[in-house]
């Protein structure tokens, strides 16, 4: 109990700054990876501005996936409810809003102009690309990592003390029901 009281702040601190980071940096790299590639791809930098709004759509989707996924699953374990998990979504999502709604007007006492003050990073392709790509490499190390503990508890080795539920004498043997069927028919006289 003590160490969860210690990480989950910790947990809801980071996911609040990335749900807020998304909701406020997403349209800013999609913008300048589009601009990057129409310098040397025109036709494709054309298409990708001109649907700039469904990009940044299912960037921001992504962030919010991951988010909703991720925290509540660190927070709460994987014993949790449908309905707790929502709760803790819904409170992240909603404390998202609100705080971005507080700086945006100007409660934050210059906040917003701190969080923005790094906006200018999100302009350096590379940069804006690594920032588009982090909740889809964050996706892919989760499932494998799941995948690899999954293997791992598969394969564990049994200790020399353990016995199968069986008998080693035990023997299973299939499609032998209709030799069962013709003897329990001889055995108790019906005729066929």
């Amino acid at each position: 109990m003590g160490k969860a009281a210690i990480i989950t702040p910790l947990y809801i601190s980071v996911a609040w700054t990335l749900m807020t980071s998304y909701q406020l940096f997403t349209e800013t790299t999609v913008t300048t990876v589009t601009i990057y590639i129409n310098m040397y791809l025109p036709t494709i930098g054309a298409w990708l501005a001109s649907k700039l709004d469904m990009i940044v759509f299912i960037h921001s989707f992504a962030w919010i996936f991951l988010l909703s996924s991720v925290i509540p699953a660190l927070i709460l374990g994987k014993e949790r409810g449908v309905l707790v998990q929502f709760g803790v979504c819904l409170t992240l999502a909603f404390l998202a809003f609100v705080v971005q709604d507080a700086v945006t007007t100007g409660l934050g006492n210059g906040a917003l102009d701190q969080i923005l003050g790094i906006e200018p990073l999100f302009q350096n392709p590379l940069l804006a690309a690594a920032y588009l790509m982090l909740p889809y490499l964050l996706m892919l190390g989760f499932d494998i990592r799941g995948k690899r503990k999954k293997q791992r508890w598969l394969n564990v080795e049994r200790v020399e003390s353990e016995t199968d539920d069986f008998p080693e004498d035990t023997f299973i043997v299939e499609n032998d029901s209709e030799e069962e069927e013709k003897t329990q028919e001889e055995e108790n006289g019906y005729p066929k």
